[in-house]
């Protein structure tokens, strides 16, 4: 009886893994082809500064959407924090995404156009558009260290490559530095029906100890654990990231711990950020030897250290990584 008791609950818990698991894309070709939601989540609005609106549209599978509605345009184009940022959530039907009234707004979504309704003025309309990071492509200057160009793995411990692109493994550069300026270039899946941190997870830790986070936070309020956030540290001035499967970018100046000459520690490390081209953090304080799931967590010393990308068991790709060391 015991034994097909436990047969039962196998069975029912191996069905109920394989019914409760969602389909996911790391090509945007694909996801295109495969899934219609992926062509109506993303940006509505004008591409440049001055636009009455912006919104952003994150799916959450089935056909199902929220939008986030900000006052005078998308992030880095008028909006920022303090400013008016209302979510509507909605559900495709026939073609047209109708999304319920908050706060005297609604909005339907139809041949990749959304249309908003607001309460005592008139309705406006916004074409949906693709932003890329103004720092996406960056050359390394000449006297950069090279870490992934797509052509090798030698400079990473534990360093694997797909299609030339590096994998989200865990690995740690071999070069070791102490001020420096890093420019990569990442790219998080499509997961429509995962949640959270579970949302194409991964870091950049700065001297294998500080995380600037890696996540598909699109449309979200860029709290200090989603994308651009100082995991532990710093929220984000505000969110820049882009819609999942993008290519976007972090610009990070770094300026490792002063010591004297007993070896004292007499300044913390300091970090500005660049997300997407945009600054999110300016000559933040580090004030602490690591941050949370850091691979390197002794205290700190008077030495150069790593580059570090997280695994955090999703399939987020690399590309266009360099380092150019200060003097």
């Amino acid at each position: 009886m015991k034994l097909a008791l436990a047969a039962l609950t196998f069975t029912l818990t191996l069905a109920y893994a394989e019914k409760s698991q969602k389909p996911f894309w790391t090509d945007p070709a694909k996801a295109t082809k495969e899934d219609p939601d992926f062509s109506i989540q993303g940006e509505y609005g004008k591409g440049s500064p001055g636009g009455q609106l912006g919104v952003q549209v994150v799916a959450l599978g089935d056909g199902r959407f929220d939008a986030y509605i900000l006052e005078d345009g998308l992030p880095g184009l008028g909006w920022e924090r303090g400013k008016s940022r209302v979510k509507l959530s909605g559900a495709l039907k026939d073609g047209t995404v109708t999304f319920a009234a908050q706060k005297g707004l609604s909005a339907q979504i139809a041949k990749g156009k959304i249309t908003i309704q607001r309460e005592g003025k008139n309705s406006l309309t916004l074409p949906r558009i693709e932003r890329a990071s103004s720092t996406l492509g960056a050359k390394a200057p000449k006297s950069a260290v090279i870490l992934f160009d797509g052509s090798t793995v030698e400079h990473w411990k534990n360093g694997k490559m797909e299609n030339g692109l590096l994998m989200a493994t865990g690995c740690t550069s071999i070069p070791t530095f102490k001020d420096y300026q890093l420019h990569l270039e990442f790219r998080t899946p499509y997961r429509p029906f995962a949640r959270g941190q579970g949302r194409g997870n991964s870091g950049v830790y700065f001297s294998g100890r500080w995380e600037t986070q890696i996540l598909d936070s699109f449309g979200l309020e860029g709290k200090m654990n989603e994308c651009g956030g100082i995991y532990s540290v710093d929220q984000s001035r505000l969110n820049m990231c882009l819609p999942p499967l993008s290519w976007q970018t972090y610009d990070v100046d770094f300026t490792s711990a002063k010591f004297d000459a007993s070896g004292k520690r007499t300044a913390w490390p300091r970090i500005t950020v660049r997300l997407n081209g945009v600054i999110v953090h300016e000559d933040v304080e580090l004030n602490k030897d690591f941050t949370t799931a850091a691979p390197i967590k002794h205290p700190l010393k008077d030495e150069g250290s790593p580059v570090y990308l997280q695994n955090h068991g999703n399939p987020v790709f690399f590309k266009n990584i360099w380092v150019l060391p200060k003097n």
